[in-house]
């Protein structure tokens, strides 16, 4: 029997989700509403639905008539890709109306919410999906496989790089996640990520947590210390920002055109503020130390404008080392084809044992975005999967410890002191 869908947040993550639902997976699903504070937003995802996917035109309720549109339409699952300071709301309110929940990471932003999830989940005994498409790329299950076999032996440190450029890391000063309440800071709405697949690679969860780091590159004050001197509040109607390699142009991608500029004589939000504007309260340059229960060590790094796209990560381990390079494909979100977002340009994994000589594992990628791990999560979430031997399904467990590391990190920011994990919450 085909399962019962609603989505609330028709924002730039909301399509990856409810058009694979309307073209990929009608035999086992039912798409049947939108729910967004936003009526403009909501039209132009139900036009998308069916000039793009030949899909017929969903009901639609505003933000408030969210428990209405739960009784009306009786949903089995309520996908969340709203603003992440507000996926804990329509999670805990979908659990405790009977729903199963699927939610765009991060689960949440900080302990106490993840607490509410935790113990509305126990509450309900119903279930979380964190939908974590990284762990379904071939080339990051290839690691999981590598160390699960014991290729390298026991992994004792690792030394993991990531790297965001100047179109897709600058994307995120633009936006809402530019504001630390609304996103927790890359160290949650990014790291979560990465912080995940390390969680997933050596199968075990964070201990203690120590970070450092701070906004060095983006904002106006960072700006003027370059000597820059012309400033504006957002790029749309501004001479200056015609000029600044850093600026989106809305009114001239159609779809970022529909969805944001279109949409904001209703709820005000702009999506081209000027990433050297004022009031950015998120990081964008990011060390963290993390210690994990298995008595691995890890070395962290996050930069969001540099002049490339991807990670390089190794793992020491008492029979060798590994060491992994993955250039990813820049691109802005929603700004463009889905298939982008993730894409690989470059991927190397090479295994230098500690008595022998070094060699490359091959990987084969699929097709779709994220080297053929999206289609493969969106099976997984919505299709009839198969039983999964490295277990990449993750559940409100899985998006928690992703997120804590984090929230940790966001913790330690604050006070300079090291943050034991098993002390922001309680399962």
């Amino acid at each position: 029997m085909k399962k019962k869908y609603v989505l609330v947040g028709t924002g730039g993550r909301a399509e990856f989700f409810y058009g694979s639902l309307a073209k990929d997976f009608k035999e086992t699903g039912e798409l049947v509403a939108f729910c967004d504070l936003n009526q403009t937003r909501m039209d132009y995802a139900n036009k998308l639905l069916e000039e793009k996917y030949e899909h017929h035109a969903i009901s639609t309720y505003l933000s408030h008539e969210f428990e209405e549109m739960i009784s009306k339409e009786k949903p089995d699952y309520v996908i969340v890709t709203t603003v992440d300071r507000t996926h804990h709301t329509y999670i805990k309110r979908a659990l405790e109306l009977g729903c199963n929940v699927i939610t765009e990471k991060p689960m949440t932003v900080d302990a106490e919410k993840c607490q509410e999830i935790i113990d509305t989940v126990h509450k309900t005994g119903k279930e979380v999906r964190v939908t974590f498409n990284y762990r379904y790329a071939p080339h990051n299950t290839k690691i999981r496989e590598l160390i699960k076999d014991g290729v390298i032996g026991d992994v004792y440190s690792v030394n993991f790089e990531w790297a965001l450029d100047t179109q897709h890391g600058a994307d995120y000063f633009r936006r809402w996640h530019r504001y630390k309440q609304n996103s927790g800071g890359l160290l949650v709405h990014k790291s979560t990520h990465h912080f995940d697949l390390v969680n997933f690679w050596l199968g075990t969860t964070p201990e203690t947590v120590y970070a450092n780091g701070g906004l060095r590159f983006y904002g106006r004050e960072n700006a003027e210390a370059r000597g820059e001197t012309k400033f504006y509040q957002r790029a749309h109607g501004s001479e200056y920002a015609k000029n600044d390699p850093f600026a989106i142009q809305l009114e001239e991608n159609p779809h970022l055109k529909a969805m944001y500029l279109d949409a904001e004589k209703e709820d005000g939000y702009q999506r081209d503020q000027s990433v050297f504007g004022e009031g950015i309260s998120i990081e964008d340059t990011l060390g963290v130390m993390v210690s994990y229960k298995n008595k691995a060590i890890l070395n962290y790094s996050l930069n969001a404008y540099l002049p490339w796209e991807g990670f390089i990560v190794s793992f020491n381990g008492s029979k060798g080392r590994m060491e992994v390079k993955v250039r990813e494909q820049s691109y802005i979100n929603s700004g463009g084809d889905k298939a982008d977002e993730g894409a690989l340009a470059e991927k190397s994994i090479q295994i230098l044992p500690m008595f022998g000589k070094p060699y490359e594992v091959e990987v084969v990628e699929g097709e779709g975005g994220h080297g053929g791990g999206d289609p493969l999560l969106l099976n997984d979430i919505f299709g009839t999967p198969e039983e999964d031997e490295f277990h990449r399904a993750a559940n409100h467990v899985d998006g928690s410890m992703s997120i804590l590391t984090g929230i940790a990190g966001n913790i330690s920011l604050k006070t300079g002191q090291a943050v034991k994990v098993d002390k922001l919450i309680k399962f």
